[in-house]
């Protein structure tokens, strides 16, 4: 069982190939790290993980499955989802908080009050619209409506980035301790050092 990428090629249209054969997994349990230079394609590699991108070959499988087949499954939610850099690229701005989250599909009401109170989210927070939440509190509601359709694999794109210390490892200390408890899998992006050297159990060089 994996999150796993085979033999993957991708170019944006008119552009220079990012990846030519690239294959990589990662297990439950895991946190693995995506390393690389500016540029190198690290925030593609994630849209690509979590389907937002398709390869021109070479194929993105989880636990054995293509990836787009599960994706396309009717009435399930996707068991791979992605943490933006950007909050507000995981919401539409013209709905509530609340209602962006009711609207996932697989929603279990138990494990999202569980979440709710795990990322410290306001019940208030869930009648305002995007804008109106900060960096840091758009961020918390974005990792309970990652989570909680219950995910197989979390793919983390320089999700913290933009985000203070103190809040920063506040999020990363729930985030691993949910990871460590239910053991799902997860890839990572990130320019700390430091960061990575307290959360990642693995790295790839792209």
């Amino acid at each position: 069982m994996s999150l796993e990428v085979s033999d993957l090629r991708f170019s944006y249209p008119g552009g220079e190939e990012l990846f030519d054969g690239l294959s990589l997994a990662v297990s439950p349990g895991e946190r693995v790290a995506l390393l690389g230079a500016s540029g190198r394609g690290k925030t593609t590699l994630c849209r690509l993980l979590a389907g937002y991108l398709e390869p021109v070959s070479g194929e993105v499988q989880v636990d054995g499955s293509p990836l787009v087949a599960v994706r396309r499954l009717r009435g399930q939610a996707s068991p791979v989802q992605l943490l933006w850099q950007h909050p507000e690229q995981a919401f539409d701005p013209r709905l509530r908080i609340g209602r962006s989250i009711q609207e996932v599909v697989g929603l279990d009401e138990d494990r999202l009050e569980g979440l709710l109170g795990a990322f410290g989210v306001r019940p208030d927070w869930l009648s305002r619209r995007p804008h109106e939440l900060s960096g840091g509190e758009l961020m918390r509601v974005a990792m309970v409506r990652a989570l909680v359709s219950g995910p197989r694999y979390l793919v983390a794109d320089e999700s913290t980035a933009m985000l203070d210390a103190v809040t920063q490892a506040d999020l990363w200390h729930v985030l691993m301790g949910l990871q460590e408890r239910e053991g799902w899998g997860m890839a990572l992006v990130s320019h700390s050092p430091d960061l990575l050297s307290r959360v990642a159990t693995r790295t790839v060089r792209l």
